[in-house]
């Protein structure tokens, strides 16, 4: 189910079963003006596009490290990956090193040639298209790509990416 949907349920459980619960409501408005009650006190880390663009610029200079632990801290520890060049997803810090051992063998650097930023409290997505230049055999790989970071407190790491090679058919 949906993360952003959770909060929702179960005050609409809350508000359901609440004994002393103001008749004059229904249970969705009162789990309306509750969730309302918690947004005005959450508060969401500041973020802009630029930032989104730097996050992405952040993981591709992990890239060029070499080191597949110094591409893995980009992530959350609960997170997932489905790779440009790997069928198998992702879940532990251990199977996305494990992929990233093999990505990065082939010496990656990635552009983004096309992207659409969406930015919530404390949850950004960017998607679109990038293209790898393979410096190991001087081959160009186009992909789509979506990263969603969320905010941990701390710093943004990325709970999602999908990255798949680009069709050559349309």
């Amino acid at each position: 189910m949906n993360n952003k949907l959770m909060p929702l349920l179960a005050l609409l459980v809350l508000a359901a079963c609440t004994s002393n619960v103001n008749t004059s409501q229904s249970p969705q408005e009162q789990a309306s003006k509750q969730l309302t009650s918690r947004q005005h006190t959450e508060a969401c880390a500041p973020i802009n596009e630029v930032d989104v663009v730097n996050l992405f610029k952040r993981w591709n200079a992990s890239l060029q490290t070499g080191q597949p632990k110094a591409v893995v801290e980009n992530y959350a520890k609960r997170s997932i990956l489905l790779p440009t060049l790997s069928g198998a997803n992702r879940f532990t810090p251990q199977e996305k090193e494990a992929y990233f051992v093999h990505f990065l063998a082939s010496k990656p650097t990635g552009e983004v040639t096309q992207r659409q930023i969406d930015i919530g409290c404390n949850i950004a997505s960017d998607s679109g298209l990038y293209t790898f230049t393979l410096a190991k055999t001087g081959e160009k790989l186009d992909a789509r790509y979506t990263f969603v970071y969320q905010w941990d407190g701390q710093k943004w790491l990325i709970v999602s990416h999908h990255s798949s090679v680009l069709p050559t058919n349309e």
